[in-house]
């Protein structure tokens, strides 16, 4: 397996290489650069590519299909930060504050149909006969987002209390099948049998589950200045997060109505953080993520039997779960 950081400099490389320098107009390209020269994790294009070096050996030959879901998930950034009402991404203004909602919703849709075009194009790369599945997992993958974040956004007008087994299935969708996704892609390149594709994506979903749960966990407790975006944003949107959902359900009268009462965000912050502590809620969430990683490491054996192929892979999960942003 090639060592992650030489994988994330070919990925850098391919997205610098994307025709959006200089060219008209403007005002749809400019955002699409913007987003995307600020780098990011670049978890999935990185999964992508170990996912096919698992098999294969040749992760570059999966670079195109990378690159299509980095330019997807970040699509899909410009859509969330515009419904979310999102200050800031990865330090920086969002899209549409450093523009507008109108800019930001139509390089997004440019974005979604340049990830399309991407992965078409460097079809022949990948051997060509192998773009009709990749295109599938891909297609299933996006419909699944745009469901996830629709579960989302229908939990923070419900004044039901979410279940933790709905709110599962809401980040499965809106978080975890693209992670699975790009991981299954990279297999689909890499000559994967239909099983090994399945315990691989498995890997992806459980990976993911755990990965969001630790994002709810750091836009609470996390620190402004290695987060990169506001903390506490989720509590200021009335997001029905793990950490939310924990407490309502072991939640006294008055603390319910705690966690519920509106406010300024530098003062509900630490209202809610409060009722967390008391509740143990931060404990139950790392001990679910714990739990849903442990599932991970479990279908990533499945995916490979080679502890030595796996090894750059699974160093890789276990470095996301450190994570401080």
């Amino acid at each position: 397996m090639q060592e992650k950081e030489a994988l994330l400099e070919q990925i850098e490389q391919a997205i610098r290489a994307l025709p959006l320098e200089d060219i008209e107009p403007h005002g749809l390209y400019d955002p699409i650069r913007y987003i995307l020269e600020d780098g990011g994790k670049r978890i999935r294009p990185l999964l992508c590519l170990m996912g096919a070096d698992l098999y294969s050996g040749a992760p570059l030959e999966a670079l195109s299909a990378a690159v299509a879901i980095e330019v997807f998930h970040n699509f899909t950034l410009l859509h969330d930060d515009i419904m979310d009402n999102a200050a800031l991404r990865r330090g920086r203004p969002t899209v549409h504050k450093k523009w507008n909602a109108n800019s930001a919703i139509l390089s997004g849709d440019a974005m979604l149909i340049l990830a399309y075009r991407i992965l078409q194009d460097g079809a022949p790369g990948c051997g060509a006969g192998k773009l009709p599945e990749l295109l599938r997992v891909f297609s299933r993958a996006a419909m699944e987002v745009c469901q996830g974040q629709q579960y989302d956004m229908d939990f923070e007008t419900s004044e039901r209390i979410v279940s933790q087994e709905a709110y599962i299935e809401m980040i499965r969708l809106k978080t975890s099948v693209l992670l699975a996704a790009a991981l299954e892609m990279g297999a689909i390149v890499g000559g994967a049998s239909d099983a090994e594709r399945k315990a691989l994506y498995d890997f992806g979903v459980r990976l993911g589950l755990a990965f969001q749960i630790q994002d709810d966990l750091l836009d609470t407790y996390g620190d402004a200045e290695t987060f990169g975006k506001q903390i506490g944003g989720d509590i200021a949107a009335g997001k029905k997060t793990f950490l939310h959902i924990a407490a309502m359900e072991r939640a006294s009268a008055p603390q319910r109505e705690a966690l519920s009462a509106p406010g300024e965000i530098a003062e509900k912050l630490p209202r809610v953080r409060a009722v967390y502590d008391a509740l143990g809620v931060r404990e139950i969430a790392g001990q679910t993520i714990e739990h849903y990683f442990a599932q991970a490491l479990d279908a990533l054996r499945q995916a490979h039997p080679d502890p030595a192929r796996r090894a750059v892979l699974e160093s890789y999960a276990y470095s996301l779960m450190k994570r401080t942003k």
